[in-house]
């Protein structure tokens, strides 16, 4: 089995394959003051609530966009599944030119969302990573990284907003019965979502505008489902899109 370990500035997706098939994933906090020996006793106990044995765990690979944690989790790989992780970085084959003026400026899970969304769609791409930031990498017809877009994420979005006015409640993130609000929380959902949305659909038109051949246009993320429900431009959502590309990478790196 291959353990791929995604890591965010907020969350941490982990999941479990066996050969080409997601057999589980979890969903975490990023923490920068948990230890290796905390981080395996956590795992262990994940692969134990879903009846899956720890020894059966012949590679891993990581995607990290922490670098303070790198020690970390090799150490809980090395001690807690005797296996020595696949960093995904510079010099790894990726199989995808990276167009950037600086490849080494690109994040692993942009360059790892990219790759799995070429594997799978083959055709030109906007692949939209709703994360701690936005993200929008676009991909080429002939599979080249061209570049992208970032934007503060929707969680960093909200937390600004409660902070810096007063009387304005944090509310959850979830689509309103109309954009014209009614009541203070409905209001601020409709200025959360419905713009979110209007910035995604204008990115990707703009993005559009620029490419010789109009790009798919594919979210991942864990809020992606909600905002593709509303936006215009967003065909296709795949919530383990990451995973999938660390399992690709790792099949050519191995």
């Amino acid at each position: 089995m291959l353990l791929a370990i995604d890591v965010g500035n907020t969350n941490t997706t982990l999941g479990v394959y066996e050969g080409a098939v997601l057999r589980k994933h979890w969903r975490v906090e990023t923490s920068h003051t948990r230890t290796y020996d905390e981080y395996g006793i956590l795992l262990r106990q994940l692969f134990a609530s879903a009846g899956l044995e720890p020894a059966r765990v012949s590679s891993v690979v990581i995607a990290s966009v922490v670098p303070p944690l790198a020690f970390t989790l090799e150490q809980m790989c090395v001690r807690y599944f005797d296996r020595k992780p696949m960093f995904v970085g510079p010099g790894m084959k990726t199989g995808m030119p990276i167009l950037y003026e600086n490849p080494r400026e690109v994040g692993a899970d942009r360059v790892v969302n990219a790759v799995a969304a070429f594997e799978r769609w083959r055709c030109a791409l906007v692949v939209v990573d709703f994360g701690t930031a936005t993200t929008f990498d676009v991909i080429s017809a002939k599979g080249e990284y061209l570049g992208g877009a970032i934007c503060p994420g929707i969680g960093i979005s909200m937390d600004a907003l409660a902070r810096s006015a007063s009387k304005l409640p944090r509310v959850e993130f979830a689509k309103p019965p109309s954009v014209v609000g009614k009541n203070t929380v409905a209001s601020i959902q409709a200025g959360l979502v419905y713009g979110y949305v209007g910035m995604v659909d204008g990115i990707c038109a703009q993005i559009a505008a620029e490419l010789a051949t109009p790009p798919k246009v594919v979210a991942t993320g864990g809020l992606a489902p909600l905002i593709a429900g509303v936006s215009r431009s967003i065909t296709e959502v795949d919530e383990h899109l990451t995973l999938e590309g660390l399992r690709i990478l790792h099949e050519r790196n191995r």
